[in-house]
């Protein structure tokens, strides 16, 4: 009987169920609880000191200053809403400069995709906001409630006092860390001094309570009660990042060919791997990294200082889980293929690894977009403009009849002004001969043109009349321009539009 036809007789083999004979079977599975046990080494070390510079930049950065002169916010980095501006220390973005922040978005994009073809989930393990305050949940639960045999035994034991109040002391440190977020978000809206002490004191607006709500809400849920159910099913990057990678990406592994067979460490003839299932306990998703490469496995690496530190024990070289390419661990297998458990097959492992390729034709392409995006904004950050107008002529009506028989045609003039001065602008239009330029509420210099007084780091409306006499023949459309000079007759910026009259 061929393979093919294996199934199909296995299936024909099985006894019928009828309706009534069919168990009733459950969609979903409950959760099954991680118990991450205390693990020590580098990888660990690494993690917590990249957790701490996370936190400490979230909750720092909003107190920040950063002295922008007389009317301006002193706040590092703030976005303003009230203003419609964002402030990063000497820099200012304006809302028509939303494009900054979306060159600034690709960016993170191919700088994410880089190191994922390079170093597999790196930023999945060591810098993802759920990482880093699952971490840091994690810390607080076991130091109130003990390393993962006593949390274990504590759940499974009677809900008594000890068992109230372990866990009412771990949901009350849970709650001020999920309220110091929320409180830190809404620093980067507000200056943060201020609105600490509206909040405190009840000043606060309903937004700034609601914001504050939703982010401690959400810490508190994802970070203390999902936890690793977010990286599982909630996260699209786990579904996709696999085609970032490739046989020469660094990640977190085991090496099978010289773990197998796994047995007690006196037995004969069996690899390295004891069994002893300490790569499981630590990891906070509660994989098996001896099953390969996984959507679940976050790339963390906690799983190596806990297998080296077995290994250390059994005084067997450390790395059986390590960072390692796919590729390397291929031909270490193919080197190794039918040789006995030992040092030979070791040695001869190790031998068959080549150093990772960092530079191959997948970086580069990320590398020289990096690149490209850079350089794109960097230019365009160069050479922005610091004033800018925009015209915009009235669409009803299209044009006014005056009672001696003119034309007159309605514009909003708007100057943002980025600059700090507010020396005031002449306006000057370049059109046929015989069109007549009015400004409502503005002066005139010793020419009579009309001033613009121009904002300082802000903006600036007017209302403008553009009247051609009776008795000039003019097409239905006519391009106009409308200039502003500075004070010296120096051309600052200028803007098209065009002036409508009557069909003939």
């Amino acid at each position: 009987m061929s393979t093919i036809e294996a199934p199909h007789r296995a299936k024909a083999d099985r006894p019928l169920q009828t309706p009534a004979r069919v168990e009733a079977q459950a969609l979903y599975a409950d959760r099954q609880k991680v118990y991450p046990k205390r693990v020590f080494g580098k990888v660990r070390s690494v993690k917590w000191a990249v957790l701490m510079l996370c936190l400490a930049l979230y909750y720092v950065v909003p107190w920040l200053r950063w002295d922008r002169g007389a009317g301006l916010p002193d706040q590092a980095v703030l976005v303003d809403m009230t203003n419609a501006r964002l402030f990063f220390f000497w820099i200012e973005i304006w809302p028509q400069e939303i494009y900054f922040l979306t060159g600034a978005l690709i960016l993170g994009a191919f700088a994410l995709f880089a190191v994922s073809s390079l170093f597999g989930r790196l930023w999945c393990g060591f810098t993802c906001p759920q990482t880093v305050w699952t971490d840091l949940f994690m810390f607080v639960e076991r130091w109130i409630q003990g390393d993962r045999n006593a949390r274990m035994k504590l759940d499974q034991g009677p809900r008594n006092a000890n068992w109230w109040t372990r866990k009412a002391l771990t949901h009350a440190v849970w709650v001020v860390i999920a309220a110091a977020t929320g409180g830190a978000w809404i620093m980067y809206f507000n200056d943060a001094p201020t609105i600490t002490r509206q909040f405190f004191t009840g000043e606060a607006g309903v937004t700034v309570y609601f914001f504050f709500a939703l982010f401690a809400g959400f810490t508190y849920l994802l970070a203390g009660w999902a936890r690793e159910q977010v990286c599982t099913y909630m996260c699209p990057w786990p579904r996709f990042q696999a085609a970032m990678l490739d046989e020469n990406s660094l990640v977190v592994t085991y090496r099978d060919w010289r773990g197998e067979p796994r047995g007690k460490a006196k037995a004969d003839n069996v690899g390295d791997c004891v069994d002893c299932y300490a790569c499981v306990h630590v990891c906070p998703t509660g994989i098996d990294i001896r099953d390969g490469q996984q959507l679940e496995c976050i790339g963390c690496g906690l799983c190596v200082d806990a297998c080296d530190s077995v290994m250390g024990k059994l005084g067997r070289p450390k790395g059986l889980v390590a960072f390692e390419t796919l590729k390397n661990l291929s031909a270490s297998a193919a080197a190794t293929a039918g040789m006995a458990p030992g040092l030979e097959r070791q040695t001869a492992g190790m031998a068959a690894r080549e150093l990772p390729r960092f530079i191959r034709p997948r970086t580069i392409m990320y590398a020289g977009a990096l690149t490209a995006v850079a350089l794109a904004m960097l230019l365009a950050f160069l050479l922005r403009s610091t004033l800018d107008v925009t015209v915009l002529r009235d669409r009803a009506p299209l044009y006014v009849r005056l009672s001696d028989g003119g034309i007159r045609n309605g514009y909003t003039v708007r100057i943002v002004n980025k600059r700090r001065e507010d020396t005031p602008l002449v306006l000057a239009l370049r059109a046929p001969e015989g069109f007549r330029l009015d400004v409502q509420d503005a002066d005139h210099d010793a020419e009579g043109r009309p001033l613009l007084a121009r904002r300082a780091d802000g903006i600036s409306q007017y209302r403008v009349l553009v009247t051609v006499p009776p008795g000039q023949r003019l097409p239905e459309s006519t391009p106009i321009t409308f200039r502003l000079l500075e004070p010296g007759g120096q051309l600052a910026t200028s803007q098209s539009s065009t002036f409508q009259a009557p069909r003939r």
